[in-house]
């Protein structure tokens, strides 16, 4: 009984401070007798203590800028490596072109261990009989719009990049798709953890749309 009256009674004092936001300034000597215990041990007058909590939500802050503006620096950083990648890939003629552009940037900026693409045309996609051993596997994730990213097993990786691959590592799954072909663009690394589930991968749907385009602009000058 006497928790439900002090819990019924803690509800009403914090009902009425908040209903009368200006008590402590009509009281301000309440603040000099008031005392909260601090976690570090010792206690604190009111005033004290709403100073320390509201340095910590400053320090709070101040971390989160932080993060924000390494993320904005990341962003800006990939975005110039995506523009020198497009001016690249205009020049490239022919798909082995595409490809070596693609290997030296992804390999060279952005610091990749492995870049491969695989591409297939429609028919070879849907008759469930890939010309490629072991690329069926990957026949499902071809089918979606959407990239992934990952560790991967051994076997997958030497599906992949061959004998780039060693015995773990992750990868960036990127879907390309043009009027003819489908296929995968496939940016690997030796570290299982560069590339995890939780990596936003709108630069990598980017990515795939400007190899997409390049490649039918070079399939369409043929």
């Amino acid at each position: 009984m006497n928790a439900a009256i002090d819990a019924e009674l803690e509800q009403r004092i914090t009902d009425y401070l908040e209903q009368h936001p200006d008590f402590f300034l009509r009281h301000p000597e309440i603040l000099d007798r008031l005392q909260v215990p601090h976690p570090t041990g010792g206690a604190v007058s009111l005033l004290e203590h709403k100073i320390r909590r509201l340095e910590e939500k400053a320090e709070g802050y101040r971390q989160q800028l932080h993060e924000l503006i390494e993320v904005a620096r990341e962003n800006e950083q990939l975005n110039q490596r995506l523009h020198q990648l497009t001016l690249n890939l205009i020049e490239a003629t022919r798909f082995d072109e595409i490809l070596a552009t693609l290997q030296d940037e992804l390999r060279g900026r952005f610091q990749a261990d492995a870049v491969e693409l695989k591409l297939f045309s429609t028919e070879e996609l849907e008759s469930a009989r890939i010309s490629e051993a072991g690329l069926a596997i990957f026949r499902k994730f071809m089918h979606t719009d959407k990239p992934t990213c990952g560790p991967l097993s051994g076997d997958k990786l030497k599906v992949l990049f061959g004998d780039q691959a060693g015995d773990e590592g992750s990868a960036a799954l990127i879907p390309i798709r043009t009027s003819r072909l489908s296929g995968v663009l496939a940016i690997g690394s030796r570290d299982p953890n560069r590339f995890h589930a939780g990596k936003g991968v709108d630069f990598l749907v980017r990515l795939g749309e400007l190899v997409s385009l390049t490649l039918q602009a070079v399939d369409n000058a043929r």
